[in-house]
This record gives structure tokens, C-alpha cells and sequence, in this order.
């Protein structure tokens, strides 16, 4: 590809606030579906699959003979206010994205990686947006929840998700799950967390270990400041469950810009962390869909 990839008609930042003023809270995903749905409508060849109960698959079409790539994100945010707002605050102020940001800003890179995508060669894209990855709800407010609660439990989305695909055979070359980390403290940066079976019990296959280290590899060559580190979210829950049934050569992963405060109301990212991780898989997508033309070349 000559040349960089013009700018997307939907900025990052714009897709960021726009998500982050949905009231998805846990077990309340659904309202964000149309949403997402308006924004990506215009997408060529765009299908939508929701998964019980508040998931949704997006795939978009890529390079021919690619297989796909899964981008992740959790839909569902923690209850830190008042009942019956139908709008959250959301704004940006001095380089930040301020609002309920744990996950507002992994769907909206989602959204704008989708969106890059229909100018781009890139292999076909599956967003995997998931419901229920936060435990916070439980813990705190179950009264919050639809039904108090009961039969919920976190990371249920992801599960829910890959236990759908996996049983119809579906199954992504990769998957890339966007998140936000506090691992910074309020500092910028990101993270990259790519060691799933330290923290859950992934059928852990030597080719499995081999393809996430190239997936590794592959990511710090082109952004080595990314720190490397691992901690529990749905990444975890998709490592398993694609690979339980029939493991698999295919990688989880973690990309996580900053966040601060983190699990409180006022959440901050910065918006050049969020830019970085958006440049950083445009290129590695790019890269993606030139290797697939090549024949015995995987991701």
C-alpha cells in the first residue's frame, strides 16, 4: 500500500465519547447494539449477529483467502451513577478522554479500526463485543443488575461469545483484545498481555505457544515501547474457550492503553495512547492482509 491511509471519517476520538455516553452498564449492554449498528451501517458488506444475551458479532469482509482476525471489547460499564440517566458525561479536556472509559475506549478503537478497514487491505475483521465482563457489579451493587444478578458471573460475554463461534466451527486466526489498564498509574502508556495460561487454564499447545510468540514478536517490532505484563480480563476467557473444544494455533492477546482513576467515576485515557494503539494495529492489520496473499503464510 503507497502512502498513508486517509483520515477516518469518524475520529477516534469522536467514537470514544460517543460510545462513552451509553449507560451500558452490566447486564444492561443492549442499549449500545444500535449504536454501534448506526455507526457501522454504512460499512460495505457489514453483518451483525447478536448472541444471547447482549453480545454482538460484527464481521466485516477483508483481502480475499485471509482468515479472519478477531478485535474484542467488553460493551458493559460499571454503575457509578445516579438511576435513570440517559446520558453519561463524557468530554475531552487537555489531551485526555474523561467518562466512563473502562471499556468506552476499546469499542471505540473497535469501531474505528472497522471503519479504517473499508479503505484498507486488510484480512476480514470480527469485532467481538461482549456483555458482563466486569465482576464490580457483582460485588457491589448486585441490586443494579437485571434479576439481582443471579446467573451472571464475570467474563460471561467472552464465554458466551467463543463457546458460539467454536460450536459452528468459527474460529479466528487471532484474537486482540481491547481493554484499559491501570498499570500505569495514571501515567500514558500501554500494555501488551500475551501469557493467557499464567492466569487461566488455556489447553496450552506448542504451536499455541509459538503462534503468540510471533503475534508478540510482530507487535514489539513495531511498537517496542509497548510494556509487556498480564492481568485478568476477557482476553483469558477467549484463550480457553476457543480452545477447548479443539485446541487451536490461534492467539489471545491484550492491547491496553492507560487509565486513571480506574473503576471510579471521571475514568481518564489519553487520547494520544488510544492514537498509538490505533496506528499500531493499522499497520500491523496491513501487514496481516499482504502476508495472507502469500501462500503458507499465517498470521
Amino acid at each position: 500500500m503507497n502512502g498513508p491511509l486517509p483520515p477516518s471519517p469518524e475520529p477516534l476520538v469522536e467514537l470514544v465519547l460517543q460510545v462513552a455516553r451509553v449507560p451500558s452498564f452490566s447486564s444492561h449492554e443492549g442499549c449500545l447494539h444500535a449504536v454501534i449498528e448506526r455507526l457501522l451501517a454504512d460499512c460495505p458488506g457489514v453483518e451483525f449477529e447478536r448472541i444471547p444475551d447482549h453480545n454482538l458479532v460484527v464481521r466485516l469482509p477483508g483481502c480475499a483467502g485471509s482468515q479472519p482476525v478477531a478485535l474484542a471489547a467488553h460493551l458493559d460499564k460499571i454503575n457509578h451513577y445516579p438511576d435513570g440517566l440517559q446520558e453519561l458525561p463524557a468530554s475531552e479536556r487537555n489531551g485526555k478522554l474523561v467518562g466512563a472509559m473502562d471499556d468506552a475506549a476499546g469499542v471505540g478503537l473497535c469501531l474505528a479500526l472497522a471503519r479504517v478497514s473499508t479503505r484498507a487491505r486488510f484480512p476480514p475483521l470480527w469485532l467481538l463485543f461482549s456483555e458482563m465482563e466486569e465482576s464490580y457489579g457483582l460485588k457491589h451493587h448486585p441490586h443494579r443488575l437485571r434479576q439481582g444478578g443471579q446467573g451472571l458471573e464475570a467474563g460471561l460475554g467472552a464465554i458466551r461469545i467463543a463457546r458460539a463461534l467454536s460450536g459452528r466451527g468459527e474460529r479466528p486466526a487471532a484474537v486482540i483484545v481491547l481493554d484499559t489498564t491501570p498499570l500505569f498509574r495514571g501515567q500514558p502508556g500501554c500494555a501488551l498481555y500475551c501469557a493467557p495460561w499464567e492466569r487461566a487454564p488455556v489447553p496450552v499447545t506448542d504451536s499455541l505457544r509459538q503462534a503468540t510468540h510471533d503475534l508478540r514478536t510482530q507487535l514489539l517490532a513495531l511498537d517496542p515501547g509497548l510494556r509487556i505484563a498480564n492481568n485478568d480480563n476477557d482476553y483469558l476467557d477467549y484463550a480457553v474457550h476457543f480452545n477447548t473444544e479443539t485446541p487451536s494455533s490461534g492467539p489471545c492477546v491484550a492491547l491496553e492503553p492507560s487509565i486513571g482513576p480506574y473503576h471510579q467515576r471521571d475514568e481518564e485515557v489519553f487520547v494520544d495512547d488510544l492514537r498509538r494503539i490505533e496506528s499500531l494495529l493499522t499497520r500491523w492489520l496491513t501487514r496481516v492482509g499482504a502476508r495472507a496473499q502469500q501462500p503458507g503464510v499465517r498470521v
